[in-house]
């Protein structure tokens, strides 16, 4: 018997978690957009790897004492 998509989704979400992954949702604003396309253009990673990046890259401005001067950076250039 064949599979219904939401079927097949639900089974590929599962399948994620069991892996250990999280699936996270949101929107971006007009500035994220423009970056997630520059990026997405120039490194052809997924939403996935882009998402997971970003966080990681986050985290590690965080553990470093850097997430001042990162946000900061941000606000300066209006990203």
């Amino acid at each position: 018997m064949a599979l219904s998509n939401a079927e097949k989704q639900r089974r590929f979400r599962e399948r994620q978690k069991e892996k250990g992954r999280k699936e996270m949702r949101g929107y971006l604003s007009k500035e994220a957009i423009e970056c997630y396309e520059l990026i997405s253009e120039q490194t052809q990673w997924s939403d996935s790897v882009i998402l997971s990046n970003a966080i990681r890259l986050t985290y590690a401005a965080y553990k470093n004492g850097q997430i001042g001067l990162l946000n900061n950076w941000l606000n300066k250039n209006g990203l």
